[in-house]
């Protein structure tokens, strides 16, 4: 069995205990990481980016990806789950917008870090 390195310091003692009490849960993380899993895919940045210029139709998403209307609902509806994107309905076209400046906000600082 593999031993856990346990540094005898006390100030790391003080450090170690401090930053597991500010930690989330577990539950938190899980659902952190399953976010981030779902920025996770090219397919679904591509259409946030999208959506972050201007609210549109899947057939306006499918043109501006050069993708079909199937695949952008399909990634459509993980991103609805995922509680990213808004919708509303005009007669029988659905409109698709960012959920919230949450959404924006992650997708512009991702953004910007990658631009550095």
């Amino acid at each position: 069995m593999e031993r856990i390195a346990v540094c005898e310091e006390k100030h790391h003692h003080d450090i170690v205990e401090t930053v597991k009490e500010k930690l989330p849960s577990e539950e938190v993380l899980y659902d952190l990481a399953d976010l981030f899993k779902v920025f996770g895919d090219f397919t679904r940045i591509k259409i946030l980016c999208a959506l972050f210029e201007h609210e549109m139709c899947v057939c306006d998403i499918a043109q501006v990806t050069n993708m079909t209307q199937s695949a952008i609902s399909h990634q459509l509806r993980i991103l609805k789950q995922a509680d990213l994107v808004n919708f509303r309905r005009d007669g029988k076209t659905i409109y698709y917008s960012l959920k919230d400046k949450h959404v924006f906000t992650i997708y512009q600082q991702g953004l910007e870090h990658v631009n550095e």
